[in-house]
Parts: structure tokens; sequence; C-alpha cells
């Protein structure tokens, strides 16, 4: 273990030098770390002035300030933070005015200059004293590296069966028998060859699983330390933000199928409804008393303890979507007849499920709009903080926020996406109890894609029709309810809400993921899913799994390199490999964890 480590820490010391040595010169400087830059103001002024500073992913937010440089040339250096857009002003000390005011987005590592100084205007002149990184660089050699290995593994099989095919002909196999040009033997062979014959079990279904648990490993071990590869702040969308939605939306996709499989063996309902209350029991107490807790934490204590959970919400959610099946399925699918609603039938004949989701939905937009929250003004859906220009610190999620905090008090997540950037104090959970209404809003559109799946069965090109008419209608809803806009819709898509325009645009994404994976795997046969496939079927191991040992070695390390990216990028890419390799070595051995 050992060996392993200095191994990896001197591989990862050659490549971070490869790296760092291209196109850059070094100048004296403090030392940045990753997605920081030095800017340097330099005052020609015969007065003092004030810096402050606002984001422009942040929304409404009030000023901060940034530094005071003193008249007659002094100079005042700050570090500041290079992931989103700035917008920088500068105001003299004795008067309420504005000298200069611009927006930039600066780059990892570089040290810029500004000049403030007076010609016939004050002005502020800009210079850069050295050359920022390549941020990104580490992101494009691990793509490519990707892709070089995935090339390779496709690649390799079919030239070694070229090669070992063109050998035999060429030596022993003269006759016609065995040619391997001979079709009518090939295809004589695969009748008779039951492991030839298609599975019956979708592999669309565990491939698209299991790449949502992939990304999901990834991003939840720092995704290199990219921002776009961590939540949102508060509105919009990163890929972070897409792969829960993902795991929901498969998990009535599956209700659904499983289910119909144990209704055909003649398994009762309350034998459904046992399975369905043990399987949720368990996920909660996993989700509450393993994930909750680790040595590293100490002593155990219920004063930190989060009852809130991913875990804790798809268990719930996983017991609605099954109360649902068990009690309000469609028992036989009647032959098709001439209705006027027959191009929607697949909706009508499940209209008690439909029923219940609308008026579930309906629950969330009352209270999220209606409900009077003290101090907030009604219908909020801010983070609060610094945000809407400081009217609201207290705020933050609004309705939400102030439901979970009257129900769990401190036993939640109390470090929540917007905290850093709008400096709120109040903790918010984004796994809280009203978003969990449209957890099972989005666990339900899966249900309708299972559905789907089964009332057209043997006719894809209606399965796929349906799901991009179903992923056109949600998109136009998305667009609708956002106004195509991160924070001007009527409700914005932001993932810590769940609000409604998020599952209506992660559904459109969900619909057309799950069609072009069905397309190429099942229908097709171009892709047999992997690697994907196999963490897929064995999701619950590899989350428990990733989320108890991810701090430990060798899925990560301490890290030495803080100065960019190739370090963080790596140690991410390597957890996520080996959890996908060990997914793999259980599949061999025919080991699945399941509740």
């Amino acid at each position: 273990m050992k060996e392993l480590r200095i191994l990896l820490q001197t591989s990862l010391t050659l490549l971070l030098l490869a790296g760092s040595s291209s196109g850059r010169y070094v100048s004296s400087g403090p030392s940045l770390r990753m997605d920081q830059a030095l800017l340097t103001f330099h005052n020609q002024l015969k007065e003092e002035v004030q810096v402050f500073y606002t984001s422009d992913y942040c929304y409404k937010c009030v000023y901060q300030h940034l530094a005071s440089v003193k008249l007659n040339n002094n100079n005042t250096s700050v570090v500041i933070s290079t992931k989103f857009t700035l917008t920088v002003q500068v105001e003299p000390e004795a008067r309420n005015s504005t000298l200069c005011r611009w927006s930039q987005k600066y780059e990892e590592g570089g040290h810029y200059s500004v000049w403030i100084q007076m010609s016939e205007d004050p002005s502020c002149a800009h210079t850069v004293a050295k050359r920022p990184n390549n941020a990104y660089l580490p992101l494009v050699v691990s793509a490519l590296s990707l892709a070089i290995i995935a090339l390779l593994v496709v690649a390799a099989p079919y030239v070694y069966r070229r090669r070992t095919s063109i050998f035999f002909k060429t030596i022993c196999c003269q006759c016609t028998q065995y040619s391997v040009d001979n079709d009518g033997a090939h295809s004589s062979e695969a009748e008779h060859n039951p492991t030839n014959a298609k599975p019956t079990r979708l592999r669309s279904l565990d491939t698209f699983r299991g790449f949502a648990l992939t990304v999901m490993v990834f991003v939840n071990y720092g995704g290199g330390g990219y921002w776009f590869f961590q939540h949102a702040p508060w509105n919009g969308l990163t890929v972070a933000d897409l792969v829960m939605p993902w795991f929901v939306f498969m998990i009535g996709t599956s209700v659904v199928l499983a289910f119909r499989s144990m209704h055909r063996r003649g398994v009762s309902r309350l034998q459904l409804l046992r399975k369905s209350t043990w399987r949720t029991a368990v996920l909660l107490m996993l989700g509450f008393c393993f994930l909750n807790y680790s040595p590293r934490d100490g002593p155990l204590s219920w004063s930190w303890l989060r009852i809130p959970g991913v875990l804790q919400r798809l268990g719930f959610t996983y017991f609605v979507l099954s109360l649902l099946q068990t009690f309000w399925r469609q028992r036989e699918i009647p032959l098709t007849s001439h209705h006027w609603w027959n191009p929607i039938q697949d909706v009508v004949l499940y209209w008690p499920q439909w029923l219940i989701i609308i008026l579930l939905e309906t629950l969330w937009l009352c209270i999220t709009f209606l409900m009077p929250v003290p101090n907030c003004p009604t219908g909020y859906l801010g983070a609060g903080g610094i945000g809407d220009n400081g009217l609201y610190p207290n705020c933050t999620g609004g309705a939400a926020g102030h439901i979970d905090r009257l129900m769990f008090g401190d036993n939640m997540y109390r470090y929540p996406t917007c905290k850093e950037l709008y400096q709120t104090t109040q903790p918010f959970d984004p796994e809280g109890v009203l978003g969990t209404i449209n957890s099972i809003v989005m666990g339900f559109l899966g249900m309708q894609a299972g559905n789907i799946i089964i009332f057209y069965k043997g006719r894809n090109v209606q399965i796929l029709c349906r799901f991009l008419v179903w992923a056109v209608i949600l998109g136009i809803s998305a667009a609708i309810l956002s106004k195509c806009t991160r924070d001007g819709g009527f409700i914005p898509v932001n993932k810590n809400l769940w609000s409604l325009s998020y599952v209506t645009c992660l559904g459109c994404f969900s619909f057309l993921l799950l069609a072009a994976m069905y397309f190429v795997s099942d229908i097709k046969g171009w892709w047999g899913g992997q690697p994907f496939i196999y963490p897929g079927m064995n999701s619950i191991f590899v989350y428990v799994g990733h989320s108890l040992l991810g701090f430990y070695f060798p899925f990560s390390w301490e890290m030495h390199f803080q100065q960019s990216h190739w370090e963080w990028l790596f140690q991410s890419l390597w957890g996520t490999a080996l959890w996908v390799l060990i997914a793999y070595l259980l599949y061999r051995k025919n080991f699945f964890l399941k509740i």
C-alpha cells in the first residue's frame, strides 16, 4: 500500500511538472491556489480610493469591499476568485461617486494590475504582469486520454479477433464447413446458441443508471475543482446538478418494470407493500446512520447529525412511487380501440396516478408561493444573504427553508452551496421536506417512461417517438417557467429548491438521454453499456461505498499541488475509476447488493 502511494505521487509530480512548464514565465508574488489570481491596484491620484466588487453569478448582490488604496503612487494587492466574472468598482474616499467600473473574467494564476490615474477624467488602465495558466488544460488532456483509452478498448478486441480469424483461415480452416466467411454456418450456430439470444433485461436502463452514478461519484470527489462540476451556488445548472434527478428518474422507471414482473409472477399486494416498506426502511437507515457519520468526525453526537439526506430522499421517493404502482397500476392493457384519446392512452389509462401527482404539485405551488414566512416576502425563492440587494438576509430558500428549520432545527445541512457566494448565515438543506414533493414528480416522469416501454413493447419507433414527445413538452415547459434565463424567470431552475422548472428541465434531459441509450444499446446493439453498466447494476454498493470510503487511501490522498487543477482532477478520475473497476469485478463474481 505504501509503495502504491509513493508510485502515485511520483507519477503525479512528473505530470504536473510537464504540464506547468509550458509557455509561462515566473515572476515574484504570493503563492496562488487554483481558481485564484492576483489583482494589484496602483493609485496615482491625490486622494485615497476604495475598491468594491460583486460576482455576476450572484443575483442583485450588494457590492463588497475589496481593498483600500492610499494616495500618491501607493499600491495594494488582493487575491481574487477566478470562478465567475467579477464587476469591480473604484470610488474616491471623500465623495460618493464612481471613478471607474468594469466587468472581467480573470484567469487562474494571473497577476493583473489596475492603474488608477487622472488624465482629463479619472480612468483605470489594465495591464497583465504575469500571464495566467490555462486552467482547462488538465481537462483537455484528461478528455483526450479517456478518449484514447476508450478507442483502444473498443479496437483491441476487434483487431485481436481479426488477426486470429485470418491466422486460422490461412493455416487450418480450408474446409467450407469451418470457413470464417461461411455466413450460413454462423447463422445456424446463432439460432442454436442460447447465449446469443437478445436479453430481456434492458441494457439502457442499467447503463443510464450507471452513467448517472459514475458522474455522481466524480462530482462528489470534487470534479477536479472545476466550478461547473460542483453544484450551482443557487439558480442555474451545472453538471453536478444533473445526476440526482437522473437517478430519481431511473427509480421510477425501474419501479414500473420490477412491479410488473412481480405481478406476473403472482406476488400479492401485501407482499409488495412489505418489500417496499423494508427497502425504504433500509435506505433511510443507511442514509441516516452510515452516511451521517465516520470515524474522522469524532465522537457520535446528536447535535451535528443531519436528518435529511440523499438516501433518505431516495427512499421516501421510492416508497411513494411503489404505492402508486401497487394500488393504481393498470391491471390489463386493453387492446387498441378507436377512441379520441388513443394518442394519449398510455396517460389516460393511469389517470388515478396522474391525479395524485397533480395534487402533490399543486400542494408544492401553494406552499411555496402562498405560505407566509416571518420577515420574508411571500413566495420568495432567493438565496438571501447579500442577494436581492441585501433586503432579505435571513430568508434563504423562502418557505422551503423555513419549514426545514422549524422541523429539524440545527440537524440539517449547514454548508449550502449559496453560503460562500451569497454569504448566507441560515442553514439550508437541499434534501429538505418541500423539495421531496418534486422529487416524487421527477420519479413519476420516470414511471411514465416505464409505462411507455411496457405499453409499446416491441414497437421501438413508437417508444422513441413518445420519449421525444415528452422531452419536447417538458423542455418547452422549462423554457416558459424560466424564461430561458438563470434568474429572471417565473420559477428559476434551482436544484436546491427542486423547483418545478428544474424538474421539467431535467425530465427533458432524462427522456432524451434514455432515448439515445435505448436506441444505441437495445435497438441497434452498437454498445453494450460498458463501463457504466457495471456500477448501474450495483448502484447501492457503489454509492454507499464511495460515500463511506471516499476520504481514505487509495480513493483519495492529501494533495500537495494546490496551484492548479492537475492533481485534484487526477484524484477525482482515479477514485471514480476505482469504483467502476470494483463494480466490474463484482459483476464478474456475479455479486449484486440488493435490498
